[in-house]
Protein backbone atom coordinates (compact mmCIF):
# COMPACT_ATOMS: atom_id res chain seq x y z
CA UNK A 1 0.00 0.00 0.00
CA UNK A 2 1.54 3.78 -1.13
CA UNK A 3 0.40 6.74 0.69
CA UNK A 4 1.37 9.42 -1.06
CA UNK A 5 1.92 12.75 -0.15
CA UNK A 6 0.47 15.87 -1.45
CA UNK A 7 2.92 18.69 -1.43
CA UNK A 8 0.59 21.41 -3.47
CA UNK A 9 -0.16 23.63 -0.07
CA UNK A 10 3.55 23.44 0.48
CA UNK A 11 4.17 24.89 -3.40
CA UNK A 12 2.03 27.58 -2.61
CA UNK A 13 3.52 29.34 0.68
CA UNK A 14 6.87 28.43 -0.14
CA UNK A 15 10.16 29.67 -2.49
CA UNK A 16 12.94 28.06 -3.67
CA UNK A 17 12.39 24.29 -2.12
CA UNK A 18 11.46 22.52 -4.77
CA UNK A 19 14.56 20.55 -4.98
CA UNK A 20 13.46 19.19 -1.29
CA UNK A 21 9.26 18.48 -2.71
CA UNK A 22 11.49 16.73 -5.80
CA UNK A 23 13.85 14.71 -3.41
CA UNK A 24 10.55 13.45 -1.22
CA UNK A 25 8.77 12.51 -4.21
CA UNK A 26 11.72 10.68 -5.69
CA UNK A 27 12.24 9.04 -2.10
CA UNK A 28 8.53 7.59 -2.39
CA UNK A 29 8.91 6.42 -5.80
CA UNK A 30 11.72 3.68 -4.79
CA UNK A 31 10.18 0.62 -4.63
CA UNK A 32 13.00 -2.01 -4.57
CA UNK A 33 16.18 -1.11 -2.47
CA UNK A 34 19.08 -2.85 -3.25
CA UNK A 35 21.44 -3.72 -0.22
CA UNK A 36 24.37 -4.59 -2.02
CA UNK A 37 27.10 -3.80 -1.69
CA UNK A 38 26.33 -2.56 1.94
CA UNK A 39 27.57 0.61 2.91
CA UNK A 40 28.01 3.40 5.96
CA UNK A 41 27.51 7.02 6.13
CA UNK A 42 29.42 8.64 8.98
CA UNK A 43 29.31 11.99 9.66
CA UNK A 44 33.34 13.22 11.02
CA UNK A 45 32.30 16.49 11.97
CA UNK A 46 29.53 19.24 11.39
CA UNK A 47 31.71 19.93 7.95
CA UNK A 48 32.90 16.17 7.05
CA UNK A 49 31.34 12.87 6.27
CA UNK A 50 32.29 9.64 4.79
CA UNK A 51 30.79 6.99 2.79
CA UNK A 52 32.31 3.41 3.30
CA UNK A 53 31.26 0.98 1.08
CA UNK A 54 32.25 -3.23 1.05
CA UNK A 55 33.08 -4.01 -2.74
CA UNK A 56 35.50 -7.00 -2.00
CA UNK A 57 37.07 -8.25 -4.92
CA UNK A 58 37.13 -5.08 -6.82
CA UNK A 59 39.52 -3.22 -7.92
CA UNK A 60 41.03 0.65 -8.40
CA UNK A 61 40.15 0.10 -11.85
CA UNK A 62 36.73 -1.52 -11.63
CA UNK A 63 34.98 1.10 -9.51
CA UNK A 64 33.91 4.71 -11.26
CA UNK A 65 33.01 7.30 -9.07
CA UNK A 66 31.34 10.63 -10.67
CA UNK A 67 29.54 13.35 -8.85
CA UNK A 68 27.37 15.23 -10.75
CA UNK A 69 25.90 18.47 -8.95
CA UNK A 70 24.01 16.97 -6.23
CA UNK A 71 24.18 13.01 -6.66
CA UNK A 72 27.21 10.62 -6.15
CA UNK A 73 27.50 7.73 -8.66
CA UNK A 74 29.47 4.99 -7.53
CA UNK A 75 29.37 2.23 -10.29
CA UNK A 76 31.03 -1.37 -10.10
CA UNK A 77 31.85 -3.79 -13.20
CA UNK A 78 33.84 -6.40 -12.61
CA UNK A 79 35.56 -8.22 -16.05
CA UNK A 80 34.16 -11.96 -15.66
CA UNK A 81 37.37 -14.44 -15.49
CA UNK A 82 36.94 -17.94 -16.13
CA UNK A 83 39.74 -19.84 -13.73
CA UNK A 84 37.73 -23.01 -13.45
CA UNK A 85 34.42 -24.11 -12.58
CA UNK A 86 32.85 -22.95 -9.77
CA UNK A 87 30.83 -25.20 -7.33
CA UNK A 88 29.86 -22.30 -5.14
CA UNK A 89 29.68 -18.89 -5.51
CA UNK A 90 29.49 -17.05 -2.41
CA UNK A 91 31.62 -13.81 -3.06
CA UNK A 92 29.77 -11.72 -4.73
CA UNK A 93 31.39 -9.93 -7.93
CA UNK A 94 28.17 -8.50 -10.18
CA UNK A 95 28.27 -4.62 -10.99
CA UNK A 96 26.54 -2.22 -8.90
CA UNK A 97 25.32 1.47 -9.48
CA UNK A 98 25.02 3.19 -6.47
CA UNK A 99 23.39 6.88 -6.23
CA UNK A 100 23.58 9.06 -3.31
CA UNK A 101 21.85 12.70 -2.89
CA UNK A 102 24.23 15.02 -1.56
CA UNK A 103 23.02 18.35 -0.15
CA UNK A 104 23.78 21.66 -1.59
CA UNK A 105 28.24 22.47 -1.15
CA UNK A 106 29.08 19.09 -0.61
CA UNK A 107 32.21 18.14 -2.14
CA UNK A 108 33.82 14.72 -3.00
CA UNK A 109 37.21 15.25 -1.14
CA UNK A 110 39.02 12.15 -2.33
CA UNK A 111 38.22 8.39 -2.08
CA UNK A 112 40.46 5.54 -1.63
CA UNK A 113 40.21 1.33 -1.87
CA UNK A 114 42.11 -0.37 1.21
CA UNK A 115 41.32 -4.43 1.97
CA UNK A 116 37.98 -4.34 0.23
CA UNK A 117 36.60 -1.21 1.45
CA UNK A 118 36.09 1.96 -0.70
CA UNK A 119 36.32 5.14 1.53
CA UNK A 120 34.88 8.28 -0.09
CA UNK A 121 35.69 11.54 2.09
CA UNK A 122 33.02 14.46 1.37
CA UNK A 123 32.83 17.97 2.88
CA UNK A 124 30.56 20.49 3.25
CA UNK A 125 31.94 23.94 1.78
CA UNK A 126 29.24 26.90 2.40
CA UNK A 127 30.82 30.21 0.25
CA UNK A 128 31.75 33.35 2.22
CA UNK A 129 28.60 34.64 0.96
CA UNK A 130 25.97 32.00 2.18
CA UNK A 131 27.81 32.13 5.59
CA UNK A 132 25.66 34.10 8.67
CA UNK A 133 27.08 37.72 9.35
CA UNK A 134 26.37 40.19 11.18
CA UNK A 135 24.71 43.15 10.57
CA UNK A 136 25.94 46.35 12.28
CA UNK A 137 23.08 48.84 13.40
CA UNK A 138 23.64 52.32 12.75
CA UNK A 139 21.37 55.61 12.66
CA UNK A 140 20.91 57.34 8.82
CA UNK A 141 22.85 59.78 9.49
CA UNK A 142 26.09 57.58 10.38
CA UNK A 143 25.57 55.61 6.86
CA UNK A 144 27.02 56.47 4.27
CA UNK A 145 26.07 57.74 1.02
CA UNK A 146 25.17 54.80 -1.58
CA UNK A 147 28.15 54.75 -4.11
CA UNK A 148 27.97 55.90 -7.10
CA UNK A 149 29.66 54.91 -10.85
CA UNK A 150 31.41 57.99 -12.14
CA UNK A 151 31.03 58.28 -15.91
CA UNK A 152 33.91 57.99 -18.24
CA UNK A 153 35.83 61.55 -18.24
CA UNK A 154 36.50 63.07 -21.76
CA UNK A 155 40.10 64.66 -21.78
CA UNK A 156 39.90 67.75 -24.39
Amino acid sequence: MRNDLDFAPLYRSSVGFDRIFNLLNNAQRLQAIDTWPPYDIVKTSDDDYRIEMAVAGFGDSDLDIVQERNVLVIKGQKAEVKDGEYLHRGIAGRSFERRFELADHVKVEDASLVNGLLSIALKREIPEAMKPRKIAIGTASEQAAPLQIEAERQVA
